[in-house]
């Protein structure tokens, strides 16, 4: 499917326009849950009964370690729930987002490199000289 820049370039300010729209917003997600208590006259035991609940966890990662939050019917259930689902729309966004910049990047001419733009040069060092000059440094120390 072929777009013509200013196309795309509009879809893309589309897309930006709805993502300064968005309100508040957090990672993780919600889960709803239903439990058997495991005692025995309970009527959760039998085998067509879905168990106690429905009880709800609030989960996400936080520097590497999941942590969860046991949340009840109501408000505050309610809030979290509407801002997990508006963070799913931004990373929704964020890949439309990506796909729309990735094909403008593709159907926009490359422009002449300029000298002294670009990529800097780097000097190049000789490992023997290196290696010369760590051992005079470990020998002063």
């Amino acid at each position: 499917m072929t777009h013509s820049i200013g196309a795309l370039e509009r879809q893309r300010a589309e897309i930006l326009d709805q993502v300064l729209g968005l309100g508040d917003m957090r990672r993780g997600s919600i889960v709803e849950q239903y439990l058997r208590c495991g005692k025995t006259p309970c009527c959760c035991r039998t085998p067509r009964h879905p168990g106690h609940g429905p009880y709800f966890a609030f989960t996400r990662k936080v520097l590497g370690k999941t942590q969860t939050r046991q949340l009840r019917p109501g408000p505050v259930l309610t809030q979290l729930a509407r801002e997990v689902e508006t963070y799913h729309r931004f990373r929704q966004l964020c890949g439309q987002l990506l796909e729309v910049n990735e094909r403008l990047c593709d159907l926009r001419p490359l422009q002449a490199a300029q000298p002294g733009a670009g990529i800097p040069a780097v000097k190049k060092t000789s490992r023997r000289a290196s290696k010369r000059r760590s051992g005079r440094r470990s020998t002063a120390s």
